[in-house]
């Protein structure tokens, strides 16, 4: 497990094709029909609110001990980028997967999209349905079934990076947790109930979400953590297929994520 998590900076964005392919729709990163993974859409069954679809990859080698990754969508949904971080996170050597939170919902594929505005409507409704949390639950328990003897992080992406910092405050059941620039406000006095380890990637020239603010929750973070505020990079900077991104601070923040989950999933 340690070395294909050390070989996995083959699948951080920074390496993977020239750089004047990032910044809008590109080639995926790790490929569906990548040699090293398998990947399903596998339904899964919360406790409330019926079925929902799925995107999971693993390696073609798991053997039940390979530790898994609940992969949590940015306002998007499960588009092309976050399916290719679920590949990613396979090809570094982790069971992973993204619950489509918006299952219920009827909403358009944010494949190529441009508007995020198209999408508030659903991720309103989404919260209004209160279902995000039973739904991670059932992520989490297919994760527990295909690798039952190893443990499990959590991951998310802007809306996500805030359903991150909410799972962590409400419950300890995931190992690691790696929060990208999500938003601190609605859980800024109960960072001292987290126990999850923590790791927070955010960008200084993020608008939306404050670097001061990022920095006030984090000082009353009592678990293990850590913290980087990228000084070049805005909001969403992760996300390579759109005009956000930034190569520096993707890079960095990927490998630091990865040696993150691999201290406190697999060390």
């Amino acid at each position: 497990m340690a070395a294909s998590v050390a070989a996995a900076g083959l699948a951080a964005p920074a390496g993977a094709q020239s750089a004047d392919e990032f910044g809008k729709p590109h080639a995926p990163v790790v490929r569906e029909d990548d040699p090293d993974i398998t990947v399903s859409r596998p339904q899964l069954h919360p406790s409330a609110g019926g079925p929902i679809e799925a995107y999971a990859a693993q390696p073609r080698s798991n053997r039940a001990m390979n530790a898994g990754i609940v992969v949590i969508q940015a306002i998007w949904g499960v588009d092309a980028q976050l399916r290719d971080v679920v590949r990613r996170f396979a090809k570094a050597g982790y069971v992973a997967i993204a619950p489509a939170l918006y299952s219920r919902l009827n909403a358009p594929s944010g494949d190529g999209a441009t508007d995020f505005t198209v999408f508030r409507p659903f991720a309103q409704q989404m919260n209004e349905q209160g279902f995000v949390g039973t739904d991670v639950a059932a992520a989490y328990d297919w994760i527990v079934r295909e690798s039952p003897r190893a443990k499990a992080g959590i991951t998310g992406f802007c809306m996500g990076g805030g359903i991150v910092l909410r799972e962590v405050v409400a419950t300890d059941t995931f190992a690691a947790a790696v929060p990208f620039y999500g938003g601190v406000k609605p859980v800024m006095d109960e960072a001292s109930k987290i126990k999850t380890p923590l790791l927070g990637n955010y960008g200084a020239r993020d608008t939306s979400i404050l670097p001061q603010d990022v920095t006030a929750f984090f000082a009353h973070v009592t678990a293990p953590h850590d913290l980087k505020i990228y000084p070049e990079a805005g909001h969403a900077f992760f996300d390579d297929t759109r005009e956000s991104y930034v190569a520096s601070a993707a890079s960095d923040a990927w490998r630091r994520t990865l040696a993150w989950f691999q201290k406190y999933l697999t060390g």
